[in-house]
């Protein structure tokens, strides 16, 4: 399998979303696509309200993680492609920083994949998000399933 490029500098857009979704339409073996897209929320803490999350990652180290989760999906799920994209940099509130595309004959495949493949982002990949706020502050997020 070869490696794919995971990273993408800021907010993913919805221009790139549908062009991943159309560059599928010709591959006639599969039925069912699933979409997950994780968007940036305005979460309050305090007082003060969530603006941005600017996201950095042990990229290296990142990456074979994920090369390995994609390995792992392969082998529990009968999928015929998947997509994982991921952004670097600042993300404004109400913007992608999540993109998970899978692909398989049957759509009880991609629904099980899906939730399986961003658990296990969440859990296993050196991803961090740094918290910004209105007023400038900040945090690190900590991840949740």
């Amino acid at each position: 399998m070869s490696k794919k490029t995971v990273f993408v500098q800021g907010a993913i857009s919805s221009e790139f979303i549908a062009q991943s979704i159309a560059k599928h339409q010709g591959k006639h073996s599969i039925g069912a696509h699933n979409i997950f897209l994780g968007q940036v929320r305005a979460d309050v803490h305090g007082e003060t309200k969530v603006k941005a999350i600017e996201y950095t990652a042990y990229e290296e180290m990142a990456n074979e993680k994920l090369d390995a989760i994609r390995e792992k999906a392969f082998a529990k799920y009968d999928l015929v492609c998947m997509h994982i994209y991921h952004s670097l940099g600042v993300v404004e509130v109400g913007e992608v920083c999540l993109f998970v595309f899978v692909s398989a004959t049957r759509r009880k495949q991609v629904y099980e994949a899906t939730e399986s493949i961003v658990n296990w982002i969440k859990e296993e990949v050196p991803i961090f998000g740094k918290e910004i706020f209105e007023n400038e502050d900040y945090t690190w997020k900590v991840n949740t399933l």
